[in-house]
Order: C-alpha cells, then structure tokens, then sequence
C-alpha cells in the first residue's frame, strides 16, 4: 500500500565542541524534520552540545532519539569495533542513559534509539548482538521505538520480543539487491530533487532503484537523511516540499503507529 504518512528523521548533534561536520545548522534541520536522532559522545557530541539539540528539539515538537555508537570520535562511529556483546550493550546503556536525562532536563522523553554507523550495520546482521540490544531495550527502554531497516535481523528480533519498532528508508544512501543499504564513510553531494524523488516513489510504489538496476520492495514508517551529507538543507527542504505537493503527510511516529496498526 502507498505510504501517505511518513516521519522524516535525521541525525542531529554530530559535532564535538569547535568542530563540525554538517555545513547545516542543527536550528534549520529541525525545523523540516519529526524525529531527531541525537549524538550520544561516542561518536559525536558532548554535554552542550547533547543538552543544545535536545532543548531544539522540545522547543519544535520534534522526537527525541537516542543515537548509540561504537566509541570512536575519530572515526565518527563508522569504523567496525570488536567487542563482547556485553561491553557493546553497556556502551550503548551509558549512552541511552545520558541522552535520556538531557530530555527529562527539559521536559521531554526518550522516544526512540537509533543505533549509529557501523554499530548500526553491525546490528542488521548479527543476531546475537541484536538479541542483546533489544532485551537492553526490554528492560530500560520498553516504550522506546527503535529504528531500523526492514530486512534487518533487528527488526525480526524486535517484532518477536513486542518491541516497539519503525522500518526506515535512506533517501540519501544506496541499496543493493539484497535490501541493504551501501555502506559509505563519506557522503556525496547528491542532487536534492533526485533524492526527493526517490522518496516520493518508495512512498507511492514500495519500491527503490538499487545499485545492480533492480526494483526492489521496501516498508518503511521514517525517512532517514543524514546531516552530514553535504546540501543536507537543500536535500531536506525539497525533500519535505515534494512529499507533501503530492499528498505525502508528514507526522510524528506517534501518529503513525496507531494508523499503521488500524489499517493492519
């Protein structure tokens, strides 16, 4: 079925005291978008910087989401680390725990987790990690939604333990046929009206165009863009316009759900 509600998420807060990425300001982003996934120190951010994004975020009506990560500032969380399942789940606890006290500062609540980067990848794939992040969840977050992708071993696992979860697409990244999204450490300038339309059509088809030229099908409640690609703004900005020309509404997941499980 067309998908004619949709949230737009972003990862936001990806800087560390005086240097920064994204050559958009958080200010503006939040302003096109309905859920933040916010930089929780390991890979980006740091206590003003989390408490700035959090307090933009109440003040928009924007979700706010924890964004987990491999410990790796240098790499910005996208270089694969080895570790127990258990030093990885207490990395991602700290992290979730200290976004979360940010929200609660300023009157806001934990409304997602969105592992990051590699951590992220490393997730869709294996089972036994995303079996232990989701019985994290269980147990200090069971309200929480988590995001993910649709073909990933953490969306079956979630599914199965009754978390809550949301399916995304990524505007601004490739597929291949197996439904995964290409991996990349840079993002390219990308033509924003390109990007728009790739969007409208996986709303209107349930299909994206991958890498291969194949059709594939993809579910998906969010839209994902990153705040890193460079015109981010631009990409955003016509993104939201195209979406909603085209009778694409754009809602917080917590008006997504209760329709999605009404249709259903």
């Amino acid at each position: 079925m067309p998908v004619k509600v949709v949230d737009i998420n972003c990862d936001l807060g990806e800087a560390f005291g005086q240097w920064r990425l994204s050559d958009a300001e958080d200010a503006r982003l939040m302003e096109l978008i309905s859920s933040a996934n916010i930089a929780a120190g390991f890979h980006a951010g740091d206590p003003n910087l989390m408490d700035a994004t959090v307090r933009l975020a109440t003040q928009h009506g924007v979700g706010i989401g924890a964004h987990p990560a491999y410990r790796d500032l240098q790499g910005f969380g996208r270089r694969r680390i080895d570790g127990s399942s258990d030093e990885i789940v207490n990395d991602i606890v700290y992290q979730i725990g200290a976004l979360r006290e940010f929200a609660r500062r300023h009157g806001g609540t934990l409304q997602h987790v969105k592992p990051h980067g590699a951590l992220y990848m490393e997730l869709a794939a294996n089972e036994q990690l995303s079996r232990s992040f989701i019985k994290l969840m269980r147990t200090v977050a069971p309200n929480s939604f988590v995001f993910c992708m649709d073909i990933s071993v953490t969306y079956r696992v979630a599914v199965e333990a009754g978390q809550p979860v949301i399916r995304e697409f990524y505007a601004d990244r490739d597929y291949d046929r197996s439904g995964a999204i290409v991996f990349t450490r840079h993002g390219m300038k990308l033509d924003p009206q390109a990007v728009a339309d790739r969007a409208l059509r996986a709303c209107q088809t349930g299909k994206v165009r991958t890498i291969e030229g194949e059709d594939i099908d993809i579910a998906f409640e969010s839209i994902c863009f990153h705040s890193d690609t460079p015109g981010s703004y631009e990409i955003a900005s016509v993104m939201r316009q195209t979406l909603i020309k085209n009778g694409v509404r754009i809602a917080p997941v917590s008006e997504i759900v209760p329709q999605k499980q009404q249709s259903e």
